[in-house]
Formats: C-alpha cells, structure tokens, sequence
C-alpha cells in the first residue's frame, strides 16, 4: 500500500508538472495576441511584468486547466458509459451497499451512477473533493450477495486510494491528444454551424489583434499573409508540443494502471473479508465478457475501459476502431491467481 501510494503521489506530481508545461507553452505561443493583456497587468500590479504575468494570468489559468480537466473528464466519462447519476428510492439495495462498504472503509459515500448497459463491469471517476461510482444494468443484473459487495468494495478502494482521482486526471490529454474529448463540441451540443461560427470568430479576434505585432498595413495581402503564417506556425507548433507532453502521461498513466488494480483486489478482499467472493466475480464477470476484438483489450484505453473493473468498458460487440494505449490493464488470470495468494493466508 506504501509503495502504491508513493507511486500515486510521484504520478500526481508529475502530472501536475506537465499540466505547468502545457499552461506555460501556450500563454507563450499566444503571446503575441495577449501582449495588450500582459501591458494591462503589468501596469496593474507593482513587480515586474513576467512576474505579474505569471501571478495574474498563468497560475490561475493553470488552476482552472487542472480543475476543468477533471469535471470534464468525469463528465465525458460518465456520457461515453451513457450513466447517469441515481438516488436512494431508484436503486434502495444497491444505495444501502455502498454506504455499509463505504463505513466500514472509512470512506466518504460516493455519487452512485448507473449505466446503461447489459455488459456487466463497473468503475470509479474522481475529482480532489468527490468520487462518482458506476455500475452497469449488467452487472446488477449478474452479480448479487458477496459477489456484488466485493465488485463494489473494489471500486471503493479506487476511491479510498485516490486513484481514481490521478487517473481522471490522467486521462485528460491523452483522449484530447487522441480525438476523443472535444471541449469546444461539448460546449456547443448539436449545432455544428455554431462550432464553425466559434472558430470563425476565435480566428477573426486574432487577426485584429495581430495588429498589434505585424507591420504590413492591417488587411492588406501582406499583413493576411504574415497572420496566416504565424498563426499556422503556432497551431502546428502548439500540436506538436501537446503530443510531446501526451507521452510522459501515458507511460506516467500505464505504470501505475497493474498496480492500482492489485491492490484495490487486495484491499476490496480484506474490506469484506471473503476473498473468494472477489474471485467468483471475477470468473463469472470475465466467463461473460464480450468476444475478444482485434484489438488487445488488456493493453488499449479509451476513457472507460482502462477504468472498468475488466478492461472490456460497456460495449457488448468489442469494437476494433483505434484507442491510444494509456492503460495497460492486468490480465484477470493473474488478478485470480493473486487473490489465491490472499486465499491461502486465511
């Protein structure tokens, strides 16, 4: 437990480090748009205009970036599931399970949200004040008794462990760096004219200020000319740099992926002190796992199953489209024969 909580905390840290990376590279290639800004607060604040820059701007952007990179994962988590949050009077049993786990665990209840799905798995998503726990139809359908306590202690452990709140945040990056999370598409819902209107508007406010560093005279061939080039340069640049940064999250996010899943086994076996219930569903959840895709579902990721109690997510046919490996999920086998290990110190 030590050892993964020493490797949850580097993972944070150094997630964090990237997130000052990200912030910092694009408050500099969007300088030259943002100088009449960075004049205004130097000219605020009595220190000296990098200084300024950075405390007025940058640091409470880079806090913003954090906290909106878990809200938003943990929303797109939830609507990739297509879960949605329940109450108490929905689901009484599954409520009451929870909240007798999360006591004896000394964990504060989560958010409960139910998929809607027939495949059954589960899994945890977190922000620093809140975890939401998500079980398929399928699964309460499959499991009962034991089995389902010790599915659901496991999840628990996620949150006790906190992380399923490094992993929220983990996920981030690599999705948008893989075209799975579209922030602008989500804030515009449905209106794909509303979306190129945005992004018509975002190009025509930089061209105005660009103004400000270009000496052609403004809308002349020669001014359009420099504009396209600089802004060409920094998208390109700006893409380039967010995949350089997507890496170490991804070796960052698959090192601690086996560890995290071992020892939430572990702890969800000692919570309910029965061992073999785990086991069991395990066996009966993997038996009825979905046929196995082309793709190795044990090593790929796209946002839920690198999450899911079994690396198959909700999708009943596997799918065989593209996902970024971030996750590399132990296989259920050795999950089995490790918990064997705990059966036999009993």
């Amino acid at each position: 437990m030590r050892r993964l909580t020493r490797r949850i905390l580097l993972t944070l840290s150094l997630l964090l480090a990237v997130d000052v990376a990200v912030v910092a590279t694009a408050a500099y290639l969007l300088t030259p748009w943002l100088s009449p800004a960075r004049d205004a607060v130097a000219a605020a604040l009595p220190v000296g205009a990098g200084v300024a820059w950075w405390v007025a701007v940058v640091v409470p952007a880079l806090v913003a970036f954090v906290w909106a990179q878990l809200r938003y994962t943990r929303a797109q988590t939830l609507s990739d599931a297509d879960a949605r949050e329940v109450t108490r009077d929905e689901f009484p049993d599954l409520y009451d399970r929870v909240q007798r786990l999360s006591q004896q665990a000394d964990v504060a209840m989560p958010t409960l949200a139910v998929a809607d799905s027939p495949v059954p798995n589960s899994f945890a998503v977190g922000t620093f004040g809140s975890a939401t726990v998500v079980v398929s139809e399928g699964l309460l359908a499959t499991l009962d008794g034991d089995e389902l306590d010790a599915v659901l202690a496991h999840e628990l452990m996620h949150v006790s462990n906190r992380d399923a709140t490094v992993m929220t945040l983990a996920n981030f990056l690599p999705a948008l760096t893989n075209g799975e999370y579209g922030p602008l598409d989500d804030s515009l819902p449905g209106a794909r004219g509303s979306r190129l209107l945005a992004g018509v508007v975002g190009v025509g406010v930089a061209y105005v200020l660009s103004a400000r560093f270009l000496s052609a005279p403004f809308g002349s061939v020669a001014f359009t000319a420099g504009f396209l080039v600089v802004f060409g340069l920094t998208v390109v640049v700006g893409g380039i740099l967010l995949g350089v940064f997507t890496a170490p999250v991804v070796v960052l996010a698959r090192s601690l992926s086996r560890a995290r899943e071992y020892t939430a086994d572990r702890s969800a076996a000692k919570l309910t002190g029965k061992p073999s219930a785990l086991v069991g569903a395990l066996q009966t959840l993997d038996a009825d796992a979905a046929p196995t895709p082309a793709t190795d579902k044990r090593r790929a990721y796209d946002g839920v199953s690198g999450l899911c109690f079994l690396p198959y997510g909700f999708d009943e046919s596997g799918g065989d489209e593209f996902h970024l490996e971030t996750r590399s999920h132990p296989p259920t086998a050795e999950r089995i024969e490790r918990l064997g290990d705990l059966l036999g110190d009993r």
